[in-house]
């Protein structure tokens, strides 16, 4: 028989439950940014894997070397992409330079001029009309500053991260062996071959998954240089390696590719006519660019994510909006990785639940 006591203990522990959610909820979320270190950590981890294998197996490394010289190649790695963009930087910076400032600055004049001029004939005080509006106000150039900023904190950020991330991955690749022994040790030993297979199944998984994205971002490299080279386009082997790798960010990546083509396109070509040259051919340029990523989406994407994965493609545009809206632009790039692995690990260890099963039946 249901008494009220058996109620309002019921209510007690649903609440206490939700309570212990929230907790948790909110913990994880105050330290998203370790969490995201920790997943671009132990995907780097799962990367390297073969060449870390290949250093201790073939070449006799210890573990500590092993891991050494791995991270100072994932070092040179990001400071070789860094320095391909140094000839683009300089080239734009050239560009720029053959601005006609002084033509500019006479234009300028002649259009106050002429301002002045219009006012004068209407019987209108501009400076009146400027402070009773409170324009300077509006004109903070104080924004400048913050602006300045929040570019030097950005790569304060990213300097930050980048060394938290190699710390991480350093004994991630040192220690691996431990660290399977302590999970193993943590879990009963009825789970061990459950962690084998988990961790066999996401090595598969993956494997597919970053071959399959390599391809991709190939095609789409090599079309967009096709498209750039086509019109002209002097830096054109850099500007479409760079909008390539973009698209490793899902959705948005496109979409800042093209537009940074077009704004390269046009700065690549001061000096020319706008009207005749310079808008026509930035026009074909983002043309070219969204043919190439309707191709991408049609072709690429529906293979890599469906068949690499095995998720479904509803499935993975939603669990990328969820990464990106609780972890911004780093969880949407590393959402299906961190999703396949959790997928994995809930059907060895849960495979009856009902929910696990539906959501894995296709791995």
């Amino acid at each position: 028989m249901i008494t009220s006591k058996t109620i309002s203990n019921g209510i007690l522990r649903a609440l206490a439950t939700i309570l212990i959610i929230g907790i948790v909820l909110y913990f994880l979320y105050s330290i998203q940014t370790v969490i995201v270190y920790l997943c671009i950590s132990l995907l780097l981890c799962l990367i390297s894997n073969p060449l870390v294998l290949f250093l201790k197996n073939k070449l006799k490394f210890s573990n500590s070397l092993a891991a050494t010289t791995t991270i100072i190649l994932f070092v040179f790695l990001i400071a070789g992409f860094i320095l391909l963009f140094v000839p683009l930087i300089i080239s734009q910076a050239n560009n720029l330079a053959l601005l006609d400032t002084a033509h500019l600055q006479t234009k300028f004049m002649e259009t106050e001029r002429h301002l002045e001029e219009y006012f004068n004939v209407q019987h209108i005080d501009l400076n009146k009309v400027i402070k009773d509006s409170k324009l300077t106000s509006v004109l903070d150039f104080s924004y400048f500053t913050g602006f300045i900023n929040s570019i030097l904190n950005f790569m304060a950020d990213m300097g930050m991260g980048l060394v938290s991330v190699f710390f991480i991955t350093f004994f991630f690749i040192k220690d691996q062996t431990v660290f399977k022994d302590q999970a193993r040790r943590i879990l009963p030993d009825s789970n061990e071959d459950k962690i084998i297979n988990s961790i066999t199944k996401i090595n598969h998984l993956l494997t597919r998954y970053f071959i399959g994205l390599l391809l991709q971002l190939i095609v789409v490299f090599i079309l967009y240089l096709i498209v750039l080279i086509i019109f002209g386009n002097k830096n054109a082997f850099v500007i479409a390696f760079l909008c390539a790798i973009l698209n490793i960010i899902p959705y948005l990546g496109p979409i800042i590719g093209t537009t940074l083509a077009g704004i390269l396109t046009m700065i690549s070509m001061i000096g020319q006519d706008f009207q005749s040259e310079i808008l026509p051919t930035t026009i074909y340029v983002v043309i070219g660019f969204l043919v190439v990523q309707a191709i991408d989406n049609n072709i690429s994407q529906p293979i890599i994510s469906s068949k690499s994965v095995n998720s479904h493609p509803l499935e993975i545009f939603l669990i990328i909006l969820i990464s990106g809206i609780t972890f911004g632009i780093v969880g949407m790039i590393i959402a299906v990785p961190v999703f396949t692995m959790i997928k994995v690990i809930l059907k060895e260890f849960f495979p009856n639940n009902k929910i696990v099963s539906v959501l894995t039946e296709r791995i």
